[in-house]
């Protein structure tokens, strides 16, 4: 049974965490139930994928504390997700539902990402990216849409450095650290500047995998809407893909590189853009590869859900 509250109230690390956790794991449900669906045809995944939807929407209204933008994010990846594959898949939904869930989308969290988050960690920024646009698809909000696609351009320099960038990274667009000392702390201090450095590198791969995977996502949903992201961001992305996948899969750790320590665990977060860049453009992305079929098959957490199912091999991602 969903359990929507109508304040989701999440601190740092989800502590408090007051309908965090629900929220999170209902939007997957329901995004779950609605890939049941379209694969079964089978109508009861429908109806309860929308009955989850409406639970929700009938009742949270606000988020709050330390983590509510990025609890946004996360769970208004997976809302926007199920509704867009309900919405066009399934005729029954009811009118008075569709109506009230895109209201929630609009005012409970399309509102609270699309401002961007300038000063927080980059996968913070990126997947409320990806939320704000997959929500401003679904709302055929034009407005939206390209707002989130420029603050994702503005941030993903700020984010994976390439040596053209000059002898540091840019700080990110509206962000108060513009010193090369603020610069260097908040890249977690890396020791030296290369191709594919994330500014979470040396604070650990997990959230550094998030900022790739949302970086994937916002360019699967351009791509279908007719913008290449895909393109813009290859440079940056695939140099980050197969550095920080080397060193995930045992490379050794350079003594220059974060105190000669990383904490890696990428986990699954990769298979949607190395379906692009490798399964539909056919780069080669040695280590990316490797690690992705190793990690298959994705399950669910967070923001992610599915994605060997849904972009392995996919020949339209």
């Amino acid at each position: 049974m969903p359990q929507p509250r109508a304040t989701v109230e999440c601190g740092s690390k989800s502590n408090p965490n007051h309908g965090c956790t629900d929220e999170r794991n209902d939007a997957l449900a329901a995004y779950t139930l609605a890939l049941a669906w379209y694969f079964t045809g089978d109508e009861r995944y429908a109806e309860k994928a929308t009955a989850v939807m409406d639970a929700w929407a009938r009742v949270v209204r606000s988020h709050t504390n330390s983590n509510a933008k990025i609890q946004a994010g996360w769970s208004g990846v997976s809302w926007a997700r199920a509704g867009e594959l309900i919405r066009y898949t399934y005729r029954r939904w009811p009118a008075e539902q569709l109506e009230r869930f895109s209201r929630m989308l609009r005012e409970v969290y399309l509102s609270v990402v699309v401002v961007g988050e300038p000063n927080s960690n980059g996968n913070h920024e990126l997947i409320e990216m990806d939320a704000a646009v997959s929500i401003a698809v679904f709302l055929d909000d034009r407005a939206s849409y390209l707002k989130a696609l420029a603050l994702t351009r503005a941030r993903i320099p700020a984010y994976i450095y390439l040596t053209i960038d000059g002898p540091r990274p840019r700080g990110p667009q509206g962000s108060h650290r513009d010193t090369p000392a603020e610069v260097e702390s908040y890249w977690h201090n890396p020791g030296r500047y290369v191709d594919g450095l994330s500014q979470e590198t040396c604070r650990d791969f997990g959230h550094t995998g998030w900022g790739f995977s949302a970086a994937g996502h916002i360019a699967a949903t351009a791509w279908i809407q007719g913008t290449d992201l895909y393109a813009e961001i290859r440079p940056r992305l695939t140099a980050a893909l197969e550095f920080h996948a080397g060193l995930d899969l045992g490379d050794p750790v350079p003594g220059w590189l974060c105190g000669g320590t990383v904490a890696t665990g990428l986990g699954s977060t990769l298979e949607v853009a190395y379906n692009h860049y490798h399964g539909v453009l056919g780069l080669a992305l040695p280590n990316t590869g490797k690690l992705v079929s190793g990690r298959r098959p994705a399950g669910a957490n967070y923001f992610l859900a599915w994605e060997t199912l849904t972009h392995a091999g996919n020949p339209f991602g």
